[in-house]
């Protein structure tokens, strides 16, 4: 297996949609680029916002696909291609309907679950695209006519201060996900959730 050489973030571009549920991976990617001072520039060959650096002396670039969610892969395939990145060399974070907030799984592969940014990677990289997701749970609104408002929307104090702690612990877990590999490090991911 290789090393994670590509971190892609997810979300929507524009201040209407900061900090938003859909964009609860951005959030960690901008968190992951404050954090290990890699700073972001935009690169219109890549669609998006991408920096480079090094984690646990490891070259790490980032990438957040500033094409708006449903077309997240083109910016992804664009790193992926140009700098000969592997699909199991990727790493793409995004928000998750079916976990609570608080809680976060790290996971290789699998299908799309209606997630328009996943769907896009997926069809950019190819079906068998075997890349690690860590995916950020934003629970889901009782109603399902809600769902593009709820995603879309800004998530109450309590959940975002749930969100936001296991955010924290995803930030702490880079490194070890880094140097000890995603097998190791997806127990001690998939274990957390963060109480109230």
């Amino acid at each position: 297996m290789g090393s994670i050489k590509l971190i892609a973030g997810l979300g929507n571009p524009g201040a209407e949609y900061e900090h938003t549920r859909h964009n609860a991976g951005v959030d960690l990617l901008s968190m992951i680029s404050d954090r290990f001072g890699i700073s972001l520039h935009p690169a219109s060959k890549f669609f998006g916002m991408t920096g480079q650096g090094r984690i646990k002396d490891q070259d790490i670039r980032l990438i957040f696909p500033t094409t708006y969610m449903n077309l997240s892969g083109q910016a992804v395939a664009a790193v992926a291609n140009f700098y000969r990145i592997r699909p199991e060399e990727i790493l793409v974070i995004h928000d998750e309907l079916d976990l609570e907030p608080g809680q976060i799984k790290l996971k290789l592969g699998g299908g799309h679950a209606g997630h328009n940014g996943l769907k896009s990677i997926i069809s950019s990289l190819g079906n068998n695209s075997g890349f690690y997701r860590l995916r950020i749970g934003i629970g889901k609104p009782s109603d399902r006519s809600q769902m593009l408002g709820y995603v879309l929307g800004r998530s109450s104090p309590d959940d975002r201060e749930l969100i936001e702690a296991a955010q924290s612990y995803a930030l702490s877990s880079v490194e070890s996900l880094l140097s000890d590999g995603p097998e190791k490090a997806m127990n001690k991911i998939n274990a957390f959730k963060a109480n109230k």
